[in-house]
């Protein structure tokens, strides 16, 4: 029996805002953001075939070396996790193509392991319900479950807790990602460092951070944007406050770099995504984005994008 390709996207996504809201008795941090899915993604074939055992197969075009390696990648773990929570013996081969930058603090590994999953559930529509599925992805990592169904939402918790967001209109922005990437974990510790009690204190940010309280700014800044009324443009810089952005750019000075780039450039308003060091800026439109970017000396190692946010549907 040939085995089934099935082709999967797996788009990155920028954070709109980033709010630290507290630490857990175990070390996870809790957040708060506005996840927005953008039109750079990779692409990724898996296909499934009988076997006597389950076993995953992995082979990756693009991106650093060494993504193959151990096991470790999130999109083979991804397969793995699936076959053993259905109770599948299965072979499955992906074919992952990268072109979101590793470590760039855009989802990159989690979107290919959500991939994975849907495609999976595709292959598999009755092996596996939703309440697993989403534990699956949560034990995978704290983007992964935001990309079984990746459209604007408020994500909250350790990425848990997904509220699909009506109204947000698609962005035209330039994404830049410096090298060298950043590590999730180290941009963390970095901020453990910086704010030993868990909070922010910062009354001038969105609203103070107090440990273990859930907290309303984006979705009350949200219920004032209203693109009709052309308000994004103001409200946008309020939006883009990232807790994280302090501590990444102490750890990769070329945050500092690129966002003072943008901003020259005319950025209607700029942002870092995630734990960084990718920052992009907010442009009136693609034409706008496309010539500000033309006219900025990016380093040679710098990753440069320029597209559009998904909208809500």
């Amino acid at each position: 029996m040939k085995a089934a390709g099935i082709p999967v996207e797996a788009p990155a996504k920028l954070n709109l805002g980033l709010r630290v809201t507290g630490l857990r008795a175990d070390g996870y941090h809790l957040l708060e953001s506005l996840f927005v899915p953008l039109d750079l993604a990779d692409s990724l074939v898996v296909e499934v075939a009988p076997a006597a055992a389950a076993r995953v197969a992995l082979r990756v075009e693009g991106g650093p070396a060494g993504l193959e390696a151990g096991g470790r990648n999130l999109a083979a773990r991804a397969a793995a996790g699936y076959l053993a929570a259905a109770g599948i013996a299965a072979e499955v081969r992906i074919a992952l193509t990268k072109r979101i930058p590793v470590g760039a603090g855009m989802g990159g590994g989690s979107s290919d392991a959500a991939a994975v999953l849907r495609a999976l559930a595709g292959r598999f529509p009755d092996a596996l319900a939703a309440p697993p599925l989403h534990a699956l992805a949560v034990s995978l990592g704290a983007d992964v479950p935001y990309f079984l169904d990746p459209r604007p939402a408020l994500v909250r918790g350790i990425g848990d807790e997904i509220e699909p967001v009506a109204e947000v209109p698609p962005l035209a922005v330039v994404v830049a990602t410096p090298a060298p990437p950043l590590a999730t974990a180290e941009v963390f510790a970095a901020w453990d460092r910086a704010h030993p009690s868990g909070v922010v204190p910062d009354s001038a940010a969105l609203t103070p951070v107090e440990p273990n309280r859930r907290m309303p700014p984006l979705p009350v800044l949200l219920a004032e944007l209203d693109p009709s009324a052309g308000r994004w443009q103001t409200l946008l810089a309020k939006l883009l406050v990232n807790d994280l952005e302090p501590v990444a750019a102490g750890l990769a000075p070329a945050v500092g770099r690129v966002r003072a780039e943008i901003e020259r450039a005319g950025a209607r308003a700029v942002g870092m995504s995630g734990s960084g060091p990718t920052v992009f800026g907010v442009f009136g439109g693609l034409d706008e984005a496309r010539a500000a970017a033309a006219g900025i000396a990016w380093q040679p190692t710098d990753h440069v994008h320029v597209g559009w946010t998904a909208g809500s549907p």
